[in-house]
């Protein structure tokens, strides 16, 4: 029986990983690139973009981590109400996006206006997800990083 060996870079990209920040433009149809090493994290040219939870930008999953965060979703009493508008509010904005051949996706207008992005944007990975910023709201977002703060969340994480 052959082993297989794997890179760290290829684990990675298993478990669906996006690091690092990237900034891109939008084109004239205003889609926009998303990088070719989170083409292959993401395994599906089927991604999900929704209104950030904590802050004006998106949050990109893979079909993956949203058929997760979905199962949740689907254990959750319809009977509690916060719940329920929440998911109505929350879902109602997102929506479901394919890569094309050169891993362009087309986010609706709708989103793009509630994260303030115009023309230009910052995609940033987050681990299981990837978001997209303006380029202004991204350099506010980095001005207020406090390194105690940032100590403390990782250990928050069990990072």
């Amino acid at each position: 029986m052959e082993r297989r060996v794997t890179t760290e870079l290829e684990e990675l990209l298993d478990a669906g990983a996006f690091v690092g920040s990237y900034a891109h433009s939008l084109d004239p149809k205003r889609r926009v690139t998303i990088p070719s090493d989170w083409r292959e994290a993401a395994g599906n040219p089927v991604l999900f973009v929704l209104p950030g939870v904590d802050a004006r930008c998106l949050y990109v999953v893979t079909a993956r981590e949203m058929a997760q965060r979905l199962q949740k979703v689907r254990e959750t009493s319809v009977a509690n109400g916060e719940a329920q508008r929440f998911m109505r509010d929350f879902f109602s904005r997102a929506d479901r996006v394919h890569m094309d051949a050169q891993g362009r996706i087309r986010v609706k207008d709708s989103l793009l206006e509630f994260a303030g992005v115009v023309s230009q944007m910052v995609l940033v990975g987050v681990g299981g997800r990837f978001e997209l910023w303006s380029p202004e709201r991204w350099n506010e977002q980095n001005s207020q990083l406090d390194q105690s703060k940032f100590a403390q969340a990782a250990q928050y994480i069990g990072f």
